[in-house]
């Protein structure tokens, strides 16, 4: 009997080192979100790359922002930077595609020819197989052409929906061309130059404006070429490559690339018997790692706000898509990239002091100004809150005079205490003011913590404006005219996009928009009981939003719209007024049913992280509703066992007892190995490792209702 328990434990141990040594790169599937809605990057790139090196087809509508769609059949060329998840089309700079006839301009294809995996993208076509990689500034293509011979179409005009205004093509020496694209699109100014070498002696025909072809003498061995990035010169692209990929070997540059990827999703490791579950979560991380996107040269030089160079001494980021990221992309990111933190609040400083404010959505080292609200403010107020600001003082300043300033509606929330609807021709008011409502939160609680009682005061009183549009009698926020009184039409689910009261959705989804402050919410309600009812009849009522109503707007559990951000913290609320026991199978509903392991496995688009964000906290059993400060509500996890590195070799180790498809119910939780009654966990408990044990039921428990255990 004991020889039988010894070998037992011995196999039981070898199976956890090789289950330990399984690449997790293996269940990353990059078309999920390449179908649908989901708008995601499909090539070869590494984490928070400046390069996106991938397949670029013909825009044939919205669901092409990201320049590839499942559906599709005809690439255009491969292009070296992309959008992940956006619902506004751009980049797609520099498309590159190796003919076998110079009258080529297009190229057909069928899935069964593609591979794809982090950091290799391969397409064999029947007249040359196609195989990309990437270092964070460097594209690099292998080509074998089938025939022996072979051209280079080189296309500076093609773009994701943008207008090229600059392109210029020139060859340095017989090996290396050079040259740069500059366009207006989504991103007014945007600038990439770039470097291309190739492993043989080539000629560049006389280029035809933004158009060159480039013979390949020698293709009977396999053509490599690599293509670096900068968005300052050539000449620093240059440098980029002799810093990054110096050598030949493609190979080595595909196991480097895999192996970043490896690194990057080793952050959470997941203990699941769910095939699927594993798929989704770890292509969730993956489409994590997209960006913010490294927007600076190997120096760390980079092209400013202004369109200045500056010199640095951090690492300057861009791809900014802060009105989705802030609910529950960068809170994850405080908890499982630590070191990441540093570096994008300086991103952040230095865009506020080159354009005069904060970032809204910053793409290339330009400001687009796109979505409402100032949504780097509860950002760079949590890293503050959070200890991983370098001069708290300076992010202060930053936050407190973007919000002061009166652009965008701020100059008649000044003036009114809110944005009248009918004094702002944009419309869009009770959005607006929601969100101004919530980032004036996270320059309030800063300053609180900076001990500026005068700033606190008035940050505080402007974050509690929200109030002026709750309507206590059809309970519901509404738009408030310069009078004083309620816009006299409204219908609380009908939407007509840009054009009405909120920005891509209804009152429904609107009136939940408190997060910083869900108890003031539940005041307005007349309590927590008025509050549970139209919070359960949110998740039930039917209704037709519209012909008018925005795409993104998806998703639908009643009104509940998780294929876009309004929506995400909504669930959560529960916790907030003790019953959170029915999130449970609305948590697990939206991870079982609106997460799938196919193309169109999205219900909206990945908007930059957010919506794969969402998924990963809510499969670990967190969720950060405050956006400034920290508090993770604790909600029904989806996984037995989940380890998360939380930084300077610290892990959290998160357990669920008795977990089943029907026990979804929490009963009891341990922190650390004592009872935990709350249900939330602090940051700074979390940010020190340790273990969360859930045990888990198939009823509801009464954890979690007492006034003293809510958030």
């Amino acid at each position: 009997m004991f020889a039988l328990t010894a070998l037992s434990v011995l196999a039981a141990g070898a199976q956890e080192t090789q289950v330990a040594q399984e690449r997790l790169t293996q269940y990353v599937d990059p078309y999920i979100g390449s179908g649908g809605h989901g708008h995601v990057f499909v090539g070869a790139n590494v984490p928070f790359g400046m390069v996106q090196l991938g397949p670029t087809q013909k825009s044939r509508g919205w669901d092409w922002t990201s320049g590839y769609h499942y559906s599709d059949s005809v690439i255009v060329g491969f292009a070296h930077t992309h959008l992940s998840g956006t619902g506004c089309g751009d980049l797609g700079d520099l498309a590159f595609l190796p003919v076998s006839d110079p009258r080529q301009r297009e190229l057909k294809f069928s899935h069964d020819q593609e591979t794809v995996r982090p950091g290799y993208y391969r397409l064999q076509s029947a007249d040359v197989d196609i195989e990309l990689t990437a270092t964070q500034r460097v594209g690099f293509h292998r080509y074998t052409f089938r025939q022996g011979h072979g051209q280079l179409l080189i296309d500076l005009n093609e773009g994701v929906g943008d207008i090229p205004m600059v392109t210029d093509l020139r060859q340095v020496d017989e090996t290396t061309i050079e040259g740069v694209r500059k366009s207006r699109g989504w991103a007014p100014r945007q600038e990439v130059y770039f470097t291309a070498k190739f492993n043989t002696s080539v000629r560049l025909w006389e280029p035809q404006p933004g158009l060159g072809l480039v013979d390949l003498y020698d293709v009977r061995q396999p053509l490599l070429m690599k293509v670096a990035l900068s968005p300052v010169s050539a000449e620093k692209a240059v440098r980029n490559m002799e810093a990054e990929l110096s050598g030949w070997d493609f190979d080595e540059t595909c196991r480097e690339a895999d192996a970043a990827w490896e690194r990057e999703l080793g952050r959470i490791r997941i203990t699941t018997p769910n095939a699927d579950d594993r798929k989704i979560f770890y292509t969730a991380m993956y489409h994590l790692m997209v960006a913010p996107s490294v927007f600076c040269d190997a120096d760390r030089q980079y092209r400013g706000s202004d369109g200045r160079i500056y010199d640095a001494d951090f690492t300057n980021y861009t791809t900014l898509s802060l009105w989705d990221t802030y609910r529950a992309y960068h809170p994850l990111m405080t908890l499982i990239a630590p070191e990441m933190q540093a570096d994008w609040a300086e991103t952040f400083i230095k865009i506020f002091e080159q354009q005069g404010r904060l970032p809204i959505w910053h793409l290339w080292g330009s400001e687009t100004d796109c979505m409402v609200g100032s949504s780097a403010v509860p950002v760079l107020a949590d890293m503050v809150l959070k200890g991983f600001v370098r001069n708290p003082e300076q992010a202060f300043s930053a936050m407190k005079e973007s919000q002061l300033q009166d652009v965008r509606s701020l100059g008649l929330l000044k003036q009114y205490g809110y944005i009248p609807y009918d004094k702002e021709p944009s419309n869009e008011t009770v959005a607006k003011a929601l969100e101004y409502c919530l980032d004036d939160d996270g320059v309030a609680r800063v300053a609180k913590q900076l001990r500026k009682g005068a700033d606190y005061e008035l940050f505080l009183e402007r974050s509690q404006s929200y109030r002026r549009y709750f309507d206590p009698q059809l309970q519901f926020m509404r738009a408030v005219g310069s009078d004083g009184q309620f816009r006299p039409e409204f219908d609380p689910i009908k939407v007509i996009h840009r054009a009405d009261d909120y920005t891509e959705g209804n009152a429904w989804q609107y009136t939940w928009l408190v997060p910083h402050d869900p108890h003031g919410l539940i005041r307005l309600f007349g309590g927590e009981e008025p509050f549970l009812r139209k919070l359960d009849e949110f998740f039930t009522v039917e209704g037709d939003l519209g012909p008018e109503a925005s795409p993104d707007i998806s998703g639908f559990i009643g009104q509940y719209a998780h294929g876009n951000e309004p929506s995400h913290h909504i669930i959560y609320l529960y916790n907030y007024a003790g019953e959170p026991w029915k999130a449970a199978p609305k948590l697990r509903h939206v991870m079982r049913q609106l997460y799938h392991a196919a193309p169109d496995g999205l219900c909206g688009n990945e908007d930059v992280g957010q919506m794969s964000a969402w998924y990963v906290l809510t499969a670990l059993g967190l969720y950060q509703v405050e956006p400034s400060g920290g508090r993770f509500v604790l909600g029904t996890p989806l996984f037995p066992r989940a380890e998360v590195s939380v930084g300077e070799g610290r892990t959290l180790t998160i357990t669920a007892r008795h977990l089943s498809d029907q026990n979804i119910y929490v009963q009891s939780v341990r922190l650390n190995g004592r009872k935990h009654k709350k249900t939330y966990v602090d940051f700074d408990i979390l940010r020190q490792g340790g273990t969360i044990e859930f045990t888990m039921g198939p009823h509801p428990s009464k954890w979690g209702t007492d006034p003293e255990d809510r958030p």
